[in-house]
């Protein structure tokens, strides 16, 4: 991601930090990773007269909403028919005064042949974590290698990988690696206690940089 671009996102994330709405954005299917040509909906979870628009921030364009310049629906819903890796970035719901919410999630997709199955929200803390890794195309050995921060953890001759009771030592950015197809992108993973707080996204920004 470009300089100029990440200065954008980290703005946009003290935005978020100056705000009470307890607005979230969800996503179906539930992941933070795609491959390219996969579909997904996004909805702002609102039960206020508010007027919520889903907006984003990705690489090439900075606050753009949903309709007029990608994906299709009334605002509050938005569904993207067919992902590009330009449609990686970090989409929030934002209302007609202009507040945003309080959370944020980060989209990546890749034109590889293989991406990380990771969730999408911050994992609450003391839960287990599972982590998937899929192949675009069925390998012979599903066998995959985990890897945060850029250190292996484990290879899994499943393709899945399960973290116990994860704890704040387990936020970070987390890969996978299949023989003969390829990594996957990086996606941050924060962990959170009772109430999910703004400096998740401020972690996430600030690692990518």
């Amino acid at each position: 991601m470009e300089g100029t671009s990440v200065q954008m996102l980290l703005a946009l994330s003290s935005l978020l930090c100056c705000t009470t709405n307890q607005i979230g954005v969800t996503v179906s299917p539930s992941r933070s990773q795609f491959f390219e040509g996969e579909s997904v909906i996004l909805n702002c979870e609102d039960d206020s007269s508010a007027g919520w628009t889903l907006r984003r921030n990705t690489s090439r364009r900075t606050r753009t909403q949903c309709g007029p310049e990608w994906g299709s629906g009334d605002g509050l819903s938005c569904n993207i028919s067919y992902m590009y890796p330009a449609d990686s970035g970090v989409y929030w719901c934002e209302s007609r005064g202009g507040g945003a919410s309080s959370m944020v999630v980060n989209i990546s997709v890749s034109g590889g042949s293989v991406i990380l199955q990771s969730p999408v929200l911050p994992v609450m803390e003391g839960h287990d974590l599972t982590l998937s890794c899929q192949s675009k195309t069925p390998p012979s050995n599903p066998s995959a290698a985990f890897y945060k921060d850029g250190s292996l953890i484990r290879t899994e001759p499943t393709g899945h990988m399960t973290l116990q009771h994860v704890s704040r030592s387990d936020e970070g950015l987390y890969k996978c690696h299949i023989r003969d197809h390829g990594e996957s992108p990086s996606s941050w993973i924060s962990v959170s206690g009772e109430e999910l707080h703004c400096h998740l996204t401020m972690d996430f920004l600030h690692a990518v940089t």
